[in-house]
């Protein structure tokens, strides 16, 4: 049996999430967890949350394959030019079909054919269109096209995410929430044989509050007035899972967590 590592990584927050990837970091994670292809979920890695071509740059130099989006992707206006000519930096495939850029992209991983999927939850979040349909339709459009599959759910409720991860089980390799900037202790592959976590967590740093500074969070926990939410600083780590895939099946045979 022919297997295949994956390894996701979860909310890059800022400057500081992507330098702490760079230097060889990322890299020497790829060997060392034995993986041959990385997804990055890139949506807050700008100076001020969102993506920009500058972090987006730093994050494809460090080692990633593929960079997901989410709510803050499009918040900066210089990334539309940028998604709309980098194949391999998506944004999620249920906002409106005029958005820059693309929901997925199939990426080659030593003859594999891999395809990413990203999407953006809808339970307390914005309005958009359905993320199961979304995903019926491109799996529908890109049948035959693709190896192995990976699908990033960014959504705030834990239960859309586990409810899409069931709804996929068995149709795709992995899923993989993005978002709460929490790493959840689930990692599991599902009775159908897809990978699941419902939070790969965040790369950057733990000193503060989901990668921002205690006294701007606490501020706008007892004040209310808007604040700057400033990147915090030191304690750095990288977290995600790992999956491992049957490159006969297309499917799962083991997914971890991971924390580096």
């Amino acid at each position: 049996m022919a297997q295949i590592k994956i390894l996701a990584l979860g909310d890059v927050v800022g400057t500081q999430g992507c330098q702490y990837l760079s230097g060889g970091r990322l890299r020497r994670m790829r060997d060392t967890l034995g993986a041959s292809f990385v997804i990055v979920n890139g949506e807050n890695s700008a100076v001020g949350n969102a993506l920009s071509p500058e972090s987006a740059e730093m994050i494809f130099d460090a080692g990633a394959d593929v960079i997901t989006g989410g709510n803050h992707t499009f918040k900066k206006k210089q990334i539309y030019d940028y998604l709309d000519c980098h194949p391999y930096a998506i944004r999620p495939a249920n906002y409106p079909a005029n958005a820059p850029g693309d929901g997925w992209c199939i990426a080659d991983c030593n003859g594999w054919r891999i395809l990413v999927i990203n999407l953006l939850g809808t339970t307390f979040m914005d309005s958009m269109d359905s993320p199961f349909k979304t995903v019926d339709r491109i799996l529908e459009i890109n049948r035959g096209k693709y190896d192995l599959s990976f699908v990033d759910i960014h959504a705030e409720a834990t239960s859309e995410k586990l409810c899409l991860g069931r709804y996929l089980d068995g149709r795709v390799s992995a899923v993989f929430g993005t978002h709460t900037h929490v790493q959840t202790a689930d990692a599991k592959v599902l009775p159908g044989g897809t990978g699941y976590i419902t939070d790969l967590g965040m790369t950057g740093s733990a000193a503060g509050v989901l990668g921002v500074k205690t006294e701007c969070i606490i501020h706008k926990f007892t004040v209310r007035t808007p604040i700057y939410f400033e990147p915090a600083e030191g304690d750095p780590h990288a977290s995600g899972a790992l999956f491992t895939v049957d490159t006969t099946t297309g499917l799962c045979t083991e997914a971890v967590g991971i924390t580096f």
